[in-house]
């Protein structure tokens, strides 16, 4: 089905209709589908960063000390973040994703273009949102961060239970509440969230400094490491166990927009994406990886609007159903910036993580969102 320039569909529709094509043809069986080449399929978070800095870049309504909460250096922030040109603009909070996520694969969610991607949560805050994401569709009892270990089956979990994939999928996140979304006694995933220390059992000494620092480091937020502790035992983890499927959740944006401090934030959104593009550079360097791995890049949630509303989100913010896509990988054509297409949703994510890998999630989970059709189509 295509609806106004955006297939829908999930990965059995797809199987069927190639069936059909080769009856169509004349021929015997089925005609071969053009071979995939994602192996590798990682999904990637930035908690909270609205849809507003992605496609504009900084506000200028808070680049200031009333609205902003920017008390010091503020000259040096707008030279840092503020051009006159909106693309100049994003470019310059955004480096990589701009410069090569939305050139070489596509990017959904700028309204000002006619492109919507939100939550179908009704909740728009983080732990509905991530259920949403992970496991296809919302759940109206989960309406609390502390909802506690989560019933749903997600994506990773059930791809850690095909024989394929089992011991291979992953979470590192700053944000101790994933061993509840990702209910990790009973997924069995492998998991490193919020304070844990990262290495265990023998440690060499750049691993035990990093452990210290875990353990000394003056905490923001109780439940949430700082990004960049995070960042070096994910690398780490990825050059050693080569994982299959991995989900990694940075959090400190959202903080710091809770905190109503807009220099943070933009210095915050900035580093994720340096962290990201570090992440794609190091895989595309690995053999296991290289042209053969796919990046889902997003947000669980979007914020208010305004000159107070920014520092927050759910029902009472308006706009905070409003979030943003962006996918990158070997089987996504490169049609960049979308505009004027259908709208994309949060529950849409689980199967196209799935039908990436070759699985059809809706089949086992048929409550699920179909897979967004147009990032499957090969390049």
């Amino acid at each position: 089905m295509k609806i106004a320039g955006l297939r829908v569909v999930s990965m059995a529709s797809i199987l069927l209709a190639a069936a059909a094509m080769a009856a169509a043809q004349g021929s015997g069986a089925p005609a071969a589908a053009p071979a995939a080449k994602t192996r590798n399929v990682v999904l990637i978070v930035a908690d909270g960063v609205r849809w507003q800095e992605i496609f504009t870049g900084a506000d200028p309504a808070l680049l200031n000390s009333k609205n902003g909460g920017i008390w010091d250096r503020l000259q040096d922030l707008q030279r840092e973040f503020w051009r006159e040109n909106v693309n100049e603009r994003r470019a310059a909070l955004f480096p990589f994703l701009w410069g090569v996520v939305a050139k070489e694969g596509q990017i959904f969610g700028n309204q000002n273009k006619g492109s919507v991607a939100r939550v179908t949560n009704g909740l728009a805050f983080s732990y509905p949102g991530y259920n949403e994401m992970l496991t296809g569709s919302p759940d109206p009892k989960i309406n609390s961060n502390q909802f506690g270990p989560n019933p749903n089956m997600t994506v990773f979990e059930w791809l850690n239970k095909d024989p394929e994939f089992h011991g291979q999928a992953a979470v590192y996140a700053s944000w101790e509440t994933f061993k509840d979304i990702f209910n990790e006694s009973r997924s069995q995933l492998v998991m490193q969230a919020g304070w844990d220390l990262p290495y265990r059992g023998k440690t060499d000494a750049r691993q035990e400094l990093l452990n210290e620092l875990y353990r000394t480091t003056t905490k923001l937020d109780d439940e949430d490491v700082w990004d960049s502790f995070l960042q070096v035992p994910l690398l780490d983890y990825v050059k050693s166990a080569h994982p299959r499927v991995l989900f990694v959740g940075y959090g400190e944006t959202d903080n710091w927009a809770h905190a109503g401090r807009y220099d943070l934030v933009l210095h915050s959104a900035q580093e994720f994406d340096q962290y990201v593009a570090e992440l794609w550079r190091e895989m595309q360097a690995m053999p296991e990886y290289r042209g053969s791995t796919t990046f889902i890049i997003t947000t669980d949630h979007g914020r208010g609007s305004g000159p107070v509303q920014w520092k927050d989100h759910g029902v009472e913010e308006k706009g905070s159903e409003n979030i943003w896509l962006a996918v990158l990988g070997p089987d996504t054509a490169p049609l960049g910036e979308r505009s004027h297409i259908a709208v994309v949703t949060q529950a849409q994510i689980a199967a196209t993580v799935a039908a990436l890998l070759g699985k059809d999630f809706n089949h086992d989970v048929p409550a699920a969102a179909p897979a967004i059709a147009d990032v499957l189509a090969v390049k």
